[in-house]
């Protein structure tokens, strides 16, 4: 007898829609266009890297601090979906807000990145907090793969979209305008996408009632302090969420600067780095649908680890290349390797997440996620801004110094993705899988004692 799926298929499709709209923002934001149109345009040079490097930090910080609070309240109240909305509404109304960044305009630039990456980053907790509602663990792998190889053609199909309209305005001088305007269409193509997941998938999560003298907030601090007491039965989830603080610094440091270093180390213009984009995320759809079914064939921590040890070797042949045509074939090795790293993470913490529990997980996921977040993009632009500095004063001209900045901070990249693939080896995963179960089931058995008693 064929099991019952946990839910209908345009329920899944409406899933896999929000993930082909939210890498758009990725593809176009962080990406192909306004990180490197933000590090040479809106400021210049060296001091680009360091700024955008500050605004990841102060947006991953804030995300840090809030996500575990809300994605717990989010559990209590069955309101995964309510905080989806707003976060993503943050998102699109700021995104399309950075075409009034001109150059000179620092401080609204980076201010409006900052709320749009707030609103990107906190929606990713309560999307991914309803994956565990919408498919069982046997079949987790497989969807959550299939939604990050979607939202990946997302990312290719909204540079499609724009790069006719930068190719044909390269020389032009309205070119600063167009680019701009691609960010208009990012927003918009996010916020359509997204629709059908607020009116077709159900949140199967009920509401529970306040107890008397409480509100939303007492209740989350103390159900997170609850998880923190009793943290010894999940040593597996915290030694895995240790490994992916460190191991995602890396990934994060890589994503969030492989346009500034195409355009600093290569001297890729626009139309180059959206070209570029297209092939990663491409090669990131073959990438996500192979790790998607390894993880249920072979386990999470096997293919994580082969993903980790493939982008390692991947960052070191970036440090040492010269070739700008080289560029390209390492960015699709690395599009392959990170759909590994970072859809293979997000199905490991619904495996060891217990039923009823998924968003206060991936609300500590996102936490460990957005603290490393905002330390290695820190981290990045500090140290290529340093060392540029520092060559200068050695004679070097700035775009050579600048240049040799970037090198120096890749390789915290690969040192970052190391060590946490070290740490990742000494996580127990069927020690994980199989305390989630036991957790589930006994939730199940107090859920029920309560119902009977009533």
């Amino acid at each position: 007898m064929t099991a019952q799926p946990l839910s209908t298929r345009r329920e899944r499709i409406a899933w896999y829609l929000y993930d082909f709209g939210n890498s758009a923002y990725a593809s176009v934001v962080l990406l192909a266009v306004f990180s490197a149109y933000f590090q040479k345009q809106v400021v210049g040079g060296a001091e680009g890297t360091r700024l955008w490097g500050a605004a990841i930090l102060i947006a991953m910080l804030v995300v840090a601090v809030t996500a575990p609070i809300l994605g717990t309240i989010a559990d209590f109240s069955g309101s995964k979906k309510k905080f989806l909305l707003a976060y993503t509404a943050l998102a699109c109304v700021f995104t399309a807000g950075l075409f009034f960044a001109t150059q000179g305009q620092i401080v609204l630039g980076m201010a409006f990145f900052i709320l749009a990456e707030i609103g990107y980053r906190s929606a990713q907790v309560f999307y991914d907090a309803l994956l565990p509602e919408i498919a069982a663990p046997t079949e987790m792998g497989r969807i959550a793969g299939l939604g990050w190889a979607i939202g990946s053609a997302g990312g290719i199909v909204i540079l499609l979209l724009v790069l006719p309209m930068i190719l044909l305005t390269t020389n032009s001088p309205n070119a600063d305008l167009f680019i701009r305007l691609s960010l208009v269409v990012t927003a918009i193509f996010f916020a359509v996408s997204a629709l059908p997941l607020f009116f077709w998938l159900k949140e199967r999560a009920q509401p529970q009632p306040l107890p008397q003298g409480k509100n939303y907030f007492n209740v989350a601090f103390e159900r997170i302090g609850k998880t923190i007491r009793t943290a010894g039965g999940f040593g597996e989830f915290l030694k895995f969420m240790l490994a992916y603080l460190v191991f995602n610094d890396g990934a994060m440091m890589a994503l969030d600067f492989a346009a500034i270093i195409g355009a600093v180390l290569y001297g890729m213009q626009q139309q180059d780095l959206i070209i570029f984009v297209i092939l990663v995320q491409a090669t990131n759809v073959a990438g996500a649908y192979l790790f998607g079914h390894l993880v249920d064939r072979i386990g999470g921590k096997s293919s994580l680890s082969a993903s980790l040890g493939l982008m390692i070797a991947i960052t070191l042949g970036l440090y040492l290349n010269q070739s700008p045509a080289m560029f390209y074939v390492i960015g699709a090795l690395g599009g392959f390797a990170m759909a590994g790293i970072q859809s293979v993470s997000r199905t490991m913490v619904g495996l060891f997440a217990p039923r009823g529990a998924s968003g206060e997980f991936y609300g500590f996921f996102a936490l460990a996620g957005r603290t490393s977040s905002f330390i290695g993009p820190g981290l990045y632009g500090f140290l290529a801004a340093e060392a540029a500095l520092y060559f200068q004063a050695q004679d070097q001209d700035a775009t050579l110094a600048e240049q040799n900045g970037q090198r120096i901070a890749i390789l915290s990249i690969a040192a970052f993705l190391f060590v946490g693939l070290l740490l990742l080896l000494w996580v127990n995963e069927k020690k994980a899988r199989a305390m989630a179960k036991t957790m589930s089931a006994a939730r199940g058995a107090s859920e029920t004692i309560v119902v009977v008693g009533h």
